[in-house]
């Protein structure tokens, strides 16, 4: 397949959430209808920069695999397609989880980080979907139930709280800062 490109964005070595920060970054320097290649080898890339752009209007074209290198192609949408990027409204801090925990409240922690974060390290009882699956699979969640998104940072759990109140959740809450901060037990998953 031969793609002609407006930008090539080199996004390799990088993890959540820094992809899509150098992709929001170089695509204010596209016109609207161009399309920029971005080079990742974090798995989660895809997910992110799919559901990303779903988010903001502009068009995810696909995901190349080439030597370990994921391409992925966006264009850059014209204002008219485009709709501001806002934050889930609902969200919860790690010390409000942990106390819920704590105090035995019945809620669910819905982790949307890839496996292999998942398996090297969650919050005891945590459900593990990862962002790019959800589409497919949130019919395995109560929607009726509490539910707390986490991933590493704040940025998948984000996305994932407003595809999920797309889906008609209602009580949903975005845990930032995320994973990388959390000091509450932790599990891992051996398989």
């Amino acid at each position: 397949m031969n793609l002609t490109t407006n930008k090539v964005l080199d996004a390799k070595g990088l993890a959540c959430p820094m992809p899509i920060v150098k992709t929001k970054k170089a695509m204010n320097e596209l016109e609207p209808g161009q399309v920029m290649e971005i080079q990742a080898t974090d798995k989660g890339s895809k997910a992110d920069l799919k559901a990303w752009a779903e988010t903001t209007g502009h068009q995810y074209l696909g995901t190349i695999e080439e030597d370990g290198v994921l391409k992925h192609y966006v264009r850059k949408a014209s204002e008219s397609e485009t709709s501001e990027e806002a934050s889930y409204p609902h969200v919860a801090t790690l010390e409000e989880v942990l106390n819920k925990l704590n105090g035995d409240e019945k809620i669910t922690i819905l982790d949307v980080r890839e496996p292999a974060e998942f398996a090297f390290g969650h919050i005891p009882g945590a459900i593990s979907i990862p962002l790019g699956e959800l589409e497919e699979r949130f019919e395995e969640l109560n929607k009726d139930a509490e539910l707390h998104i986490i991933c590493r940072s704040g940025s998948r759990s984000d996305l994932a709280a407003k595809k999920l109140s797309e889906k008609g959740f209602t009580t949903i809450k975005n845990v930032i800062p995320g994973m990388k901060d959390w000091t509450g037990p932790i599990e891992t998953t051996n398989e």
